[in-house]
């Protein structure tokens, strides 16, 4: 597999061998051993599977005890994912990447502990896998508006999204509850 540092070096972008031919493919979508040696070194409890419609935007969601560090990719559809650098610490506080994420591409990508994480559905519908390194902890969820403008994530989006309730009252970053 080919891994490469994003915009925010932490959050690596990961581009699986794939083996085809006429009958289909076959890829290893995880091997312990071979991703501790692209650099991520993580004990997955958890396995989502989440489906949504064109237009939908799901995020961006952290949690600010029991943080996930999430791997994540699309197995039908296509998505624009976003890490948002939520680390105050961090000489990229506040600053965001994203990465087109498609069955096609097959391209996978690790978003560690404190970071933000927010996707949009550009198909049809999309089914987007991710595994984490923490239990979902809802009494520690929290969520960052997806249209903050002291971020400025680019949503390449035709038209407003389709948000759930919880991701349209999202807390602007600088209100937002973060990690040190």
């Amino acid at each position: 597999m080919k891994t490469s540092p994003t915009q925010l070096p932490e959050v690596l972008r990961i581009e699986p061998k794939v083996f085809g031919d006429a009958r289909g493919f076959f890829f290893e979508s995880w091997n312990e051993r071979a991703f501790e040696q692209a650099g991520v070194r993580a004990h997955f409890v958890q396995d989502n599977h989440s489906r949504s419609g064109r237009g939908v935007l799901r995020g961006l969601h952290y949690q600010i005890k029991q943080a996930q560090g999430k791997l994540v990719r699309v197995i039908a559809g296509e998505v624009f994912d976003v890490a948002v650098d939520i680390r105050r610490s961090s000489p990229n506080f506040g600053r965001w990447v994203g990465e087109r994420l498609s069955a096609e591409n097959k391209t996978v990508v690790w978003i560690p502990p404190g970071f933000a994480h927010g996707f949009a559905v550009l198909s049809e519908h999309a089914e987007f896998l991710y595994k984490t390194t923490d239990y979902y902890a809802p009494e520690h969820e929290r969520c960052i508006l997806w249209n903050d403008p002291e971020i400025g994530i680019e949503w390449p989006l035709a038209g407003a999204p389709i948000l759930s309730s919880k991701d349209a009252a999202g807390t602007p970053l600088g209100d937002a509850e973060v990690f040190p």
